[in-house]
């Protein structure tokens, strides 16, 4: 579905398959629509001298009639080679083969997003099989023969564009009633979910471009000996650091069992229902303890903000890998020395005072590592902990094992 309307472009890629409609993949541009043409032909009347911009930006009334003008030429072009008329006692002129030339980059864009849409759903252009033309600016002549040229087929286009979205809203309004039994639309996600986990990292559970209704989820546990309460905190965006998604809500999972760090196992779901609604459950799977949280994703947040967040997450994706690099070494160091210093604390005995020393040491350097930025840095610092303790934790195992056998015959 190929959506031009005044002010905005979508693509959407729909699989119909026995009354099923299923959204595959969305792509497009808030800004960019019918109103970019009259733009151009409006600037291309300044180039050619019948007006100025500070003339048109100073008289509203006379910058209104040549918008105004630059709409209707633009209708008339879709039929007629020439457009001619007057503004303000001027004559105005211009070609459909001048018009073409203004607005093909715009087109362009269109075509690049359609092209977008596709490698967001593992398909090529030859894959579709029909394209159906939504939105007053589609019966631009060019805006056809590029479409029809990059998909390589002909385009759908007799049903009014202006009436098509109304039809389908309808028939939409009509299954959502109950009275359409036979038709199905499924719809996607348009920007990825998630929580916030050590260091402000976003972990996604459900990916842009999901189909819905969905359920997914995944398991955690605790960073912190004994810790009794886990706040889960719901985002919504594309970047790797939740600074910069969208914070859809909080809840907290009260009265964990006290336990070690790492062994509660919380189970964190999230289910997207048919309209849209999503409900985010966490239970610790040892005691049973539950909480949820109901959530409306898009509610509050318009396609101009989706496209934005999209946008700068693909702007900044070099930047964004990189810190999420860093903050996971961080991580991965911080549980790292915790594991040393209660190692030392439960195995005094076992340990010399030159082991104790020199595990002490390496500590103290990761620490330091982990202040600094550079990541290899700090994963060379953790190597070196793990390569120093791992036979320490061997023998201590072992003397484990040979004092619970004592007495005992196998």
């Amino acid at each position: 579905v190929y959506d031009l309307g005044g002010g905005t472009f979508d693509i959407s890629l729909l699989q119909i398959e026995n009354g099923i409609f299923e959204v595959l993949s969305t792509h497009g541009d808030t800004f960019l629509g019918g109103d970019d043409f009259d733009k151009k032909i409006v600037e291309f009347w300044m180039r050619e001298g019948h007006f100025s911009r500070e003339e048109i930006e100073k008289n509203k009334s006379l910058g209104q009639l040549v918008r105004l003008a630059a709409e209707t030429a633009k209708k008339a072009l879709t039929t007629g080679e020439v457009y001619e008329g007057k503004v303000a006692g001027r004559y105005l002129s211009i070609s459909k083969k001048q018009f073409e030339t203004l607005i093909k980059p715009l087109v362009e864009k269109t075509i690049a997003a359609c092209r977008q849409a596709l490698a967001d759903a593992n398909l090529r252009a030859s894959d579709i099989n029909h394209i159906v033309m939504v939105g007053g600016s589609t019966r631009v002549p060019l805006v056809k023969k590029e479409v029809s040229r990059f998909f390589g087929k002909d385009v759908f286009d007799r049903i009014d564009p202006d009436e098509v979205v109304a039809l389908g809203a309808a028939i939409q309004a009509d299954v959502l009633a109950g009275n359409q039994k036979d038709v199905l639309l499924l719809d996607i996600t348009p920007l990825s979910l998630g929580i916030e986990t050590v260091g402000g990292l976003m972990d996604v559970i459900i990916p842009r471009n999901t189909k819905v209704p969905i359920k997914a989820g995944r398991q955690y546990t605790t960073s912190v000996d004994g810790q009794k309460n886990l706040k889960i905190a719901v985002y919504q965006g594309e970047r790797d650091l939740v600074q910069h998604n969208r914070k859809l809500g909080e809840f907290v999972l009260k009265d964990i069992p006290p336990m070690p760090a790492g062994l509660p196992k919380i189970e964190i779901q999230f289910i997207i229902n048919a309209d849209g609604i999503l409900q985010v459950k966490a239970k610790e799977l040892r005691s049973g303890k539950e909480q949820a949280v109901e959530i409306r994703p898009t509610y509050g947040i318009s396609e101009e903000d989706m496209a934005q967040m999209l946008l700068d997450s693909i702007q900044h994706a070099e930047e964004d890998m990189a810190v999420r690099a860093l903050l996971e070494a961080r991580n991965e160091a911080r549980h790292i020395v915790q594991a040393a210093e209660k190692f030392l604390r439960q195995n005094d005995a076992l340990l010399s005072r030159e082991e104790k020393t020199t595990t002490r040491t390496l500590v103290s350097s990761l620490r330091d590592a982990m202040k600094k930025t550079d990541k290899d840095a700090i994963n060379k610092a953790i190597q070196e902990l793990n390569d120093y303790t791992t036979p320490l934790a061997h023998r201590a195992m072992d003397k484990t094992i040979l004092e619970a056998m004592k007495g005992k015959k196998i």
